[in-house]
């Protein structure tokens, strides 16, 4: 019988998906000025579990106050808060779905104005002038193992609060992805060199907290299939990896790739504003990692789940019968209808939503900006105009799919600013 897309799965743990359907993360930027989640979160994790999802993974939860990836980033440092986290989960949890707290540290992709010299496996900077990320300072043994501590932790308070699993980070050049990618660690001791020193952290992480959470609390990992850059975490050794992820008996294993320097998880270089659409051809195949999941999955003992660029029903349906993911990640396309799983999963709507007024940022008003900067503002522009959806739903309005991406950009800089200038008035 063909799989559908309201089909239940079993995690090798034992707990059950209700459906094939996922709200991928994005980072929410709602947390207060201690880092604490809020009615907002509150409020618009209900609304997507009510939506349809059969799992719902959090925005990235930092395990270190002075290290976030953004001011409004919920943070776990013995900054109190337990309670909203407990009303959060909850309301995410009230459709019978799963609800995974997503654990992160970001490394050297913190912003400057968070933290000037953040701690990453060596003092290797961003490349991208645009991100305005710190000057990284390289971290003696005794920082990696207090992160690893902390992202223990932070997955054994999100299970005491309720939420029904974790993700750990390891994708879009954060701080496990520094520490796989030659480019970025550059260290000589037990943590870089060989693959297997490189992957020791994270491994760690998920060996040691899966003796903290106990062998029945859903423990997934979010990965690179590649950094993109010559030099970087390659598709050989993120398939060594993934074989290593299922010996330490990870549940599920989502895939995506790049970082801040190569900027593949929002979408191929083709797809960013200013650039002529892809062919059909190319996107019958839709999803942006389909290809890399089709070549580790004899190796995957894990069931797998892809994330970026899925909009047509039948796509999902396709990829899912083919053997080539179990779980369907979808993340933007939520920011503008929170309803599209129900949708999805009654045949009511047969594909995701693209508002047109998101996908071209108008240059005239950016001035004399360069090609290079204006596919880059570009695709921060989207990223800031889901943003901009979340909080209007966190507010508990609906999402306006009239707003320009000049005009986003424009809010998502006044937001980030006031939660920047919040936070310092607390360290």
């Amino acid at each position: 019988m063909p799989l559908n897309l309201s089909d239940s799965l079993k995690l090798p743990c034992g707990a059950v998906l209700t459906n094939r359907l996922a709200k991928a993360a994005m980072t929410e930027g709602l947390a207060d000025e201690m880092n604490r989640a809020t009615e907002r979160h509150v409020n618009l994790y209900r609304r997507w579990a009510k939506g349809g999802a059969g799992l719902l993974l959090t925005g990235n939860v930092q395990v270190d106050r002075t290290h976030l990836e953004r001011p409004g980033n919920i943070a776990i440092d013995n900054n109190g808060g337990l309670e909203a986290l407990r009303a959060m989960a909850k309301a995410g949890t009230c459709n019978g779905n799963h609800l995974w707290m997503q654990i992160n540290h970001p490394g050297r992709q913190t912003p400057a104005s968070v933290n000037p010299k953040p701690l990453a496996p060596s003092a290797v900077p961003i490349t991208v002038a645009e991100a305005g990320c710190g000057d990284p300072v390289e971290m003696n043994e005794a920082q990696i193992l207090d992160v690893i501590k902390r992202f223990v932790h932070t997955a054994t308070v999100a299970r005491d609060c309720g939420f029904t699993g974790v993700q750990i980070h390891s994708a879009h050049g954060y701080l496990m992805s520094q520490f796989l990618s030659p480019l970025s660690n550059h260290r000589r001791d037990a943590w870089g060199g060989s693959l297997e020193n490189r992957a020791r952290a994270l491994l760690e992480i998920i060996r040691s907290t899966r003796k903290a959470v106990g062998n029945d609390f859903p423990i997934a990992v979010k990965l690179n299939s590649a950094d993109f850059q010559k030099g970087g975490f390659t598709e050989d050794e993120s398939m060594q990896v993934v074989r290593w992820l299922g010996e330490e008996g990870v549940d599920l294993l989502e895939i995506s790739g790049g970082n801040y320097e190569q900027m593949n998880m929002v979408g191929h270089a083709e797809d960013q504003p200013g650039k002529k659409p892809v062919a059909e051809s190319t996107r019958l195949r839709e999803a942006y990692f389909l290809d890399y999941a089709t070549k580790v999955r004899p190796m995957a003992t894990m069931p797998l789940m892809i994330t970026g660029g899925f909009t047509a029903r039948q796509g999902m349906l396709d990829a899912l019968n083919a053997g080539e993911l179990d779980v369907v990640g979808l993340a933007r396309p939520l920011s503008s209808d929170p309803e599209l799983c129900r949708k999805l999963l009654t045949g009511e709507t047969q594909a995701a939503p693209r508002p047109e007024l998101a996908m071209v940022l108008d240059r005239a008003p950016l001035g004399p900006v360069d090609d290079r900067t204006y596919r880059l503002m570009g695709v921060w522009a989207e990223v800031a105009w889901s943003s901009m959806q979340m909080i209007r739903m966190g507010d508990g309005k609906d999402p306006d799919l009239n707003m320009s991406l000049l005009e986003a950009l424009g809010a998502y800089d006044a937001n980030e600013r006031a939660a920047a200038e919040a936070y310092h008035k607390t360290r």
